[in-house]
């Protein structure tokens, strides 16, 4: 059964492994009670770094109580719902499964599935792991940024439904294996990574876009 293991909300960090903005929050920590989800993100979360943080289809971050399990036996840690910085920690679902375009209904929200995490050295600092984004981007299991279609409350213990799945086929984590360079075939990868550009957002459909030309051309070349 797919449930909702935990809700987590920010809880404010500072320190010199936050980066330039000098506070981040990637901390979250999970919290009682049904919680909000909005098209503009959780209530009482918080989002730092704006540049690369909080827009529409980063409105919520999902990740698996099952990849904190792996984390925690590969490092020798005791993560926690909430440490990989997600709002929406996940039982009995590979968010790195879901394709791009996937709706999900959670609760009373809706939500569509927009693409992977990108790990970054704010997250390497978090867990004081050198090395860390390395070791993530070869894992390749980087759970699942969401947009709210419907907002809705939600907490701990609400199952996951899937209400729709696109036909491109195209996973959260072959996006971001043609994003990371993370696979040998990479031509054959963005030919069949193209097929979800229309289920991407405006910004990282121009991204990836650009993406696919470059291997496309090196194919060529």
């Amino acid at each position: 059964m797919s449930v909702v293991s935990s809700v987590n909300v920010a809880f404010l960090r500072t320190g010199e492994w936050t980066g330039r903005v000098g506070k981040t929050g990637i901390d979250k920590r999970s919290v009682d009670g049904p919680v909000r989800f909005t098209e503009a993100g959780v209530d009482g979360d918080s989002v730092c770094d704006t540049d690369h943080h909080g827009a529409w289809y980063q409105a919520a971050y999902a990740f698996d109580s099952e990849e904190l399990a792996f984390w925690s036996a590969e490092l020798g840690k005791d993560l926690v719902p909430g440490n990989a910085g997600e709002n929406l920690t996940l039982s009995g679902v590979d968010s790195s499964a879901a394709l791009i375009g996937e709706r999900w209904e959670i609760g009373g929200a809706v939500f569509r599935v927009t693409g992977s995490r990108q790990p970054c050295r704010v997250f390497a600092g978090f867990w004081d792991v050198p090395g860390l984004v390395k070791k993530f981007t070869a894992h390749g299991r980087t759970g699942a940024y969401l947009a709210v279609e419907r907002p809705g409350e939600i907490s701990a213990g609400e199952q996951l439904r899937v209400l729709s799945r696109p036909e491109h086929g195209v996973r959260v984590d072959e996006l971001f294996a043609l994003l990371m360079h993370n696979r040998e075939d990479r031509a054959e990868l963005a030919e069949h990574v193209a097929g979800c550009l229309p289920d991407l957002p405006g910004p990282w459909r121009e991204y990836v876009a650009d993406k696919i030309d470059t291997f496309r051309s090196a194919a060529r070349a």
